[in-house]
Parts: structure tokens; sequence; C-alpha cells
């Protein structure tokens, strides 16, 4: 019997990256402080810019889509990550190899991946139907889910934040297994599931619930007390006794 656990909803925060302009300032301090963010500009002609130019080296070297991992013509665009720099048109997903522009993307080992391309590869999947799981879902057994495909095995009723319990791996809510798997009490002939801490008593093949172990007779709980077995009754020694009279 147990409860499920709810995963990580990190990936739908890392999948939203958001863009926007910022001034001169800003870029300075970012690269200053070495934040995660990235930044497209355009190479200056101007003298000040000579040096930065001078500098410049595209990431993709022999595979530049420029042909000159060097080239830094004035009026086009680089783009910088990290210590790392490209063209505009050379920074790209390192999977499908379409260019990044100002669109979401995440970082991974030294590569770039678009969103698209970094869920296909890396993003959990569902266990039951395969698709991504990107805002949260349940564990059972190590595997994920998505909250509305965890369901119990026999009548698909969603068990996320509910108690179930298994069976040979696979999970049930108390109802079905109760009627599917249980032993059934002699008295009540209800399933005895055990779940949620449910009492009951057991001697030789018959079984009872906690409330249901009752002389036939007087209906007193022998909970804890002696008993005497009559055919498919028992009793208490009082009332056994009486009936022997």
């Amino acid at each position: 019997m147990t409860d499920v656990d709810m995963l990580s909803s990190r990936m739908k925060s890392r999948l939203h990256l958001q863009s926007k302009t910022i001034g001169a300032e800003r870029i300075k301090k970012a690269k200053d402080n070495n934040e995660d963010i990235a930044v497209l500009s355009m190479f200056l002609p101007n003298a000040s810019a000579v040096e930065e130019n001078r500098n410049f080296y595209c990431q993709l070297g022999d595979y530049c889509r420029q042909g000159d991992p060097r080239a830094t013509k004035a009026g086009t665009k680089k783009m910088e990550y990290k210590t790392r720099q490209w063209h505009e048109n050379c920074f790209c997903c390192c999977v499908c190899k379409m260019a990044i522009g100002t669109k979401s993307f995440i970082p991974r080992e030294q590569e770039i991946y678009c969103a698209g391309c970094y869920e296909e590869k890396f993003a959990t999947r569902c266990i039951k139907c395969n698709k991504v799981i990107t805002s949260g879902g349940v564990t059972y057994k190590n595997e994920p889910w998505h909250r509305e495909c965890f369901t119990c095995t026999n009548c698909n009723t969603t068990l996320a934040g509910q108690r179930f319990t298994s069976r040979d791996e696979k999970p049930y809510c108390a109802e079905c297994f109760g009627e599917l798997f249980a032993k059934r009490c002699t008295a009540c002939v209800k399933p005895i599931t055990g779940i949620g801490g449910t009492r009951f008593i057991s001697f030789e093949d018959r079984h009872w619930h906690h409330d249901c172990f009752v002389c036939a007779s007087c209906k007193a709980s022998l909970v804890g007390r002696g008993f005497i077995t009559d055919g498919p009754d028992i009793l208490c020694p009082d009332c056994a006794k009486q009936k022997l009279m």
C-alpha cells in the first residue's frame, strides 16, 4: 500500500525561456558576472569594436556557415553564450541544425539544443503513453507516469493522489483489489484488504474483519478472548456452555 510521489516540474521552466532586448550596460554586467544568458549583438565597424572583433571565433570552426569562423562583417550579428561565440546563423541546435535565433534553447554538456529536440532526446516520458511529461506527474516502481495515465489496472480510475495497492507489479484501486484478490470475511462476505491499517482475524482457513469477529449467539466481540467453533459459527464460552446444557 502506498501513495504516489510528484515528479519535479523543473523541465517546464527550462523549456520556456524568454528573450528580451537589454542595453549595453546590462549586457556588460551579464558578461562580467558570467550569467546564464545568451546575448545577440551586431558586429560594429567603429574603432572601439576592432579589438573585440579581432578576438571573435565562431564555435563551429571549420563548419562555420559563413565560410570563415573569424568573419566579422559590419552589420551582421553574433551570438554570445558564456565564453563562447557564434555567428547568428551558426548558433543552431546540435540535432536538427536549425538556427536558434531568439527562440528558446537548452544547453547541455557543451551542446545547444532547441526546445523540441531537447524534449525528444532527454525529456521524461510516461511509461504508459510514451509522451513527454512536461509539468509534473507521478512515479510508481521508479517509473514516470502522467497523472491521468496512472490508473487502476481493472477499472481505469485515476490513482494519482489516492491510496492504492498492487499485485504482480500492477496498481489497483482499493475497491478493485478487494473484489479481485482479497480474502473474504466469513461473517459479512466482504473483502478483507488490509488497506488503511484494517485489522482482521484468521483461524484455520477462515477470516473475519475485526468488527465481525463476534459470538454468533450474543454478538459479543471475541477479539482477544477465547472462543469455541460450532460448525460455521463461533461462540463465546458462556454461549457454548448454554448450548450444551
